[in-house]
């Protein structure tokens, strides 16, 4: 299958390119400091799934305790962003909910290398 294909792949692509489209609206001094460093975490996030869906068994729950890592940082400059009022109220929840997804199936992911 596809890398491009994954779920957990694509709803990670989509997720940035939502915040992409988000990230040009955030008030310049803003966009260059937590808008950079959030886009860069989701970036790094969508380059690790990218890596672990080709890697060797052995190399891919490294790959995916990095991911996780990275979405956490991810999380914590959404909800700065919110805070410092960069990002509405209304796609922060959205936002949010994509990233808890994302979660979920990396949660998921994780759980079935441990297991096989």
């Amino acid at each position: 299958m596809d890398t491009f294909e994954v779920p957990i792949f694509k709803r990670s692509y989509d997720l940035y390119r939502d915040f992409y489209a988000c990230l040009k609206q955030f008030p310049k001094s803003d966009r260059h400091a937590i808008g950079q460093k959030t886009d860069l975490a989701l970036l790094e996030v969508l380059e690790l799934l990218l890596e672990a869906g080709s890697a060797a068994k052995t190399e891919k729950a490294k790959l995916l305790d990095r991911a996780n890592t990275k979405l956490n940082l991810f999380r914590m400059y959404l909800r700065l962003g919110k805070e410092i009022r960069a990002i509405d109220a209304k796609r922060y929840v959205s936002f949010q909910e994509a990233t808890d997804e994302v979660g979920r199936m990396l949660g998921g992911w994780r759980r079935s290398l441990r297991e096989s």
